[in-house]
């Protein structure tokens, strides 16, 4: 083993038989000579990590650091590119944990790292195509709630529901852990997040129930977990809501959503969070509701899946604002998520990542490679993940 991977798992072991290879780890601990590192990682805080992470090691190491201001990251969820011969071997019982797996892309290396393993306390098989019906995509929700990845909602390989209590993710502590149970699994629900609070409407548990398909609960997240339950809120009007997996967009204190992607014929309501109501979808963010949809900084975003062009909702004159014209960059997008002006776009293939910077002007897109051999099935915009200083090149 080298010195300098002895360093990174105790910082207090040195040889004291080599005089200049202590001085060298030393040197390279000083973030700024002459000054103290509390100090230097005040100055250092302010500068970009890109600049950072090409000057010297010693920085590189700082930026992955708990003690720095954490960057923003692309997290997805992935599958191999063979999907069906992953879902046979979670028949058999040959995949302990996933079918699945979670993946974090580094804007500042440019690299792909995995996610720690997910606990293997639960058997946890989320598939993204049976086997036995291989033309059939199987959807699985998560969503981004107060820096977290959290999944909701999956099926299992008996068309059962996968989770029975939500799976979060922390980038800052490195770790998975377990929501409160669901008062009902479900999948093919609506999943949304507002204010830090998680909720989780309609869908179908093992079997088609009309008041689960009504129903309507909140987990409030940001409470202590020994106080962590689901609420049940105001019912929905109808079960029209669970005929497939819907995003819920947590809009100006509301959660909006429509029962169908695309240009479909589709249903919108809206949930007042305050008001504990249920409401109608103004007929103009209906319209223009044709494709996938996010939030970013109390906006609403949405990218025609016919044209390509993605488009700001102005609530004031109920319309879509044109963003950025039909390009064949973003037609045919599956999901997507934004955050600081960035939107990240997954097509329903898997097989290429788009980011538009919508803050540009005109905006700018570019494409980011998944995993060799792997698709993706969502993304998400987080902190980047703390990682120990030996793990950072």
């Amino acid at each position: 083993m080298s010195a300098e991977k002895k360093h990174c798992r105790n910082k207090d072991i040195i040889n004291s038989n080599d005089e200049n290879e202590q001085i060298n780890l030393q040197t390279k601990s000083v973030l700024l000579p002459s000054l103290p590192n509390h100090l230097a990682r005040l100055c250092l805080s302010h500068l970009k990590p890109s600049l950072l992470y090409s000057v010297c090691r010693s920085w590189r190491h700082l930026i992955y650091s708990p003690s720095f201001p954490p960057f923003l990251s692309l997290y997805a969820i992935i599958t191999q590119t063979s999907s069906i011969k992953s879902s046979r071997n979670c028949v058999q019982g040959q995949i302990q944990s996933n079918t699945v797996e979670f993946m974090c892309f580094d804007p500042i290396s440019s690299t792909w790292r995995a996610l720690p393993s997910p606990p293997s306390n639960q058997s946890l098989c989320l598939l993204r195509k049976h086997p036995s019906f291989i033309s059939r995509i199987l959807s699985i929700q998560s969503l981004t709630v107060s820096g977290r990845l959290v999944l909701i909602a999956a099926t299992t390989h008996k068309f059962l529901p996968a989770l029975g209590r939500p799976l979060v993710f922390d980038p800052l502590s490195n770790n998975w852990y377990f929501g409160p149970p669901f008062s009902t699994p479900r999948r093919w629900c609506v999943a949304g997040s507002i204010h830090g609070a998680v909720y989780v409407a309609s869908g179908k548990g093992a079997q088609y129930h009309g008041d689960v398909a009504r129903s309507l609960e909140r987990w409030d997240m940001p409470k202590k977990d020994i106080e962590w339950n689901w609420e049940k809120r105001a019912s929905l009007r109808d079960a029209r809501f669970s005929r497939e997996a819907v995003e819920a967009m947590g809009y100006k204190g509301k959660l909006c959503m429509v029962n169908i992607k695309g240009k479909a014929v589709k249903e919108g309501t809206i949930y007042d969070v305050v008001k504990d109501q249920w409401e109608d979808m103004p007929r103009g963010m209906l319209a223009g509701w044709n494709g996938p949809a996010t939030v970013d900084d109390n906006e609403m975003y949405v990218v025609d899946q016919e044209n390509g062009s993605l488009s700001k909702y102005d609530a004031d004159n109920d319309c879509w604002e044109e963003l950025i014209e039909p390009s064949a960059y973003l037609k045919g997008v599956e999901n997507i998520s934004a955050c600081r002006g960035k939107v990240c776009a997954v097509f329903a293939d898997g097989v290429k990542i788009v980011v538009a910077d919508i803050l540009a002007r005109p905006a700018t897109i570019w494409m980011v490679n998944p995993p060799q051999g792997m698709e993706v099935i969502a993304v998400h915009i987080l902190p980047r993940m703390s990682l120990p200083e030996c793990c950072t090149m």
